[in-house]
This record gives C-alpha cells, sequence and structure tokens, in this order.
C-alpha cells in the first residue's frame, strides 16, 4: 500500500467522525448517528465503534466543563465572602464594609450549575 493510499484512509476515517461528530452536535441520537453512518458504508462494528468513541470524548468535555464551573463558582462564592468578612472585620466600631453579594451569589450558581452538569 503506498503512502497515498494510506493517506486517503486516514482522510476517510477523519471525514466519518467529522460526519459522526455533526450529527451528534445537530441532536441526533447514537442510534441515529450509526444509522447514518451505515448509510455511508460503513460496517456496524465500525459505526458502534466510532459512535462510541465520541460519546466517550464528548462526556469527557462535558465533565471537564462542569468541574470547571463548579472550580471557579467555588472561588468567586469564597473570594466574596473573604471581602466580606474582611471589610467587616476591618470596619470596627461603626465603619463601613462591603458585602460582596454579587460575587458570592455569582460564585453560588456557577457552582451549582457545574454541580448539575457533572450529574450529582
Amino acid at each position: 500500500m503506498s503512502d497515498a493510499e494510506a493517506m486517503s484512509q486516514d482522510e476517510i476515517v477523519q471525514a466519518l467522525y467529522q460526519f459522526a461528530a455533526e450529527k451528534m452536535r445537530d441532536g441526533a441520537s447514537n442510534q441515529q448517528v450509526q444509522a447514518a453512518l451505515m448509510e455511508q458504508g460503513v460496517d456496524q462494528e465500525s459505526a458502534e465503534m466510532i459512535v462510541s468513541q465520541l460519546s466517550e470524548a464528548r462526556d469527557a468535555q462535558l465533565k471537564e466543563a462542569a468541574q470547571k464551573n463548579m472550580m471557579f463558582g467555588a472561588l468567586w462564592c469564597i473570594g466574596g465572602i473573604v471581602v466580606t468578612v474582611l471589610t467587616y472585620s476591618a470596619s470596627s466600631e461603626g465603619g463601613t464594609y462591603v458585602v460582596a453579594w454579587g460575587a458570592i451569589v455569582f460564585g453560588a450558581i456557577q457552582f451549582f450549575r457545574g454541580m448539575f452538569q457533572t450529574g450529582m
């Protein structure tokens, strides 16, 4: 097999993965994507493998995004609490202080959004 033939096979495989990924992005179920691949001439075993690998990659990306939401949400919320506590303790005897409610609320919302994304 020549390099040109190997590249064309690699390009075909890449195109099939892109085709399946686009179908998934459009909201097609795994079974629908598998059927569409089989309509393109892909055997059932290969179609199952492509769909499985893409599903795993999608799930990993969603989990990573959820973990980032939880981390940044916790940082915002904790940061808001720290600012509030520090300014309150520095304002002894009736001074003014800051309640960083925006950061606290925003952080809590983002944290819980990430928590729900992970399925907790």
